[in-house]
């Protein structure tokens, strides 16, 4: 799962982007002004930094001045309200890799982040998966699933980031919509869970969405070939 720092003294803006980084995923912590922001963002060891320029304290290009400077090379995508064109050079030569200009469309900033997080060397899927061999790789850690798990998490891979009610999943995996049937997919999720997640009791990859379903969470699941390489099916 991508771990993202938010910069941002905007509460209203800042609950926003977090109820739906979240719900699309995303690990995310905020700050509200840019000595907290700063700090954080040293010591943190996040994937990618949604740095606010006007800011409390420290402006994002301060912050971002600053962390260029330290040697920190976190991808940093700058949020301001500023359309000026001499804005978005300044922060550009200060070392951004992106420019949002309030108001953004969240849908646009989602994709930005996750094609940023696909170009920057510091995201790894977590698992590796060969539904060939029907075995999950997690670290030096193997296990076999069953032919009904690789069924069922290959439908979740190819809807990574999306919350998938369990009726869906019941009816379109096998065709089944008796409400007594939920049980049994939550006892398939269960038994993924224990050779996904390195904390089944509290899983990052394999996600519940209360009162709707499940979700994979995007970035964790690389599939293996069979050359032994591993390919990227838009979930890695």
């Amino acid at each position: 799962m991508s771990r993202i720092l938010l910069i941002e003294d905007d509460e209203a803006m800042a609950r926003g982007l977090v109820y739906n980084f979240r719900a699309s995923g995303y690990e995310i912590a905020v700050e509200s002004d840019g000595a907290a922001g700063l700090k954080q963002a040293r010591v943190g060891g996040y994937d990618l930094v949604l740095l606010d320029v006007m800011l409390p304290k420290r402006s994002g290009f301060e912050v971002l001045k600053k962390l260029r400077s330290d040697g920190n090379e976190t991808p940093v995508i700058l949020l301001t309200a500023r359309g000026e064109e001499m804005d978005r050079i300044a922060g550009l030569k200060l070392g951004a890799d992106d420019y949002v200009t309030k108001p953004f469309s969240l849908g646009e900033l989602l994709a930005r982040v996750e094609a940023r997080l696909r170009r920057s060397s510091k995201v790894a899927a977590e698992v590796e998966v060969d539904f060939v061999a029907l075995r999950i790789s997690r670290g030096s850690h193997s296990s076999r699933i069953t032919p009904t798990e690789a069924e069922l998490l290959r439908y979740l891979i190819d809807r990574a980031g999306q919350a998938v009610p369990r009726e869906q999943m019941l009816k379109e995996l096998w065709g089944v919509t008796h409400a007594m049937e939920t049980r049994t997919l939550d006892n398939h999720i269960l038994r993924l869970r224990k050779k996904l997640e390195r904390d089944p009791a509290a899983p990052r990859i394999l996600q519940t969405i209360p009162r709707v379903g499940y979700m994979l969470a995007p970035g964790t699941i690389s599939l293996r070939e069979r050359d032994g390489k591993t390919n990227d099916p838009g979930v890695s």
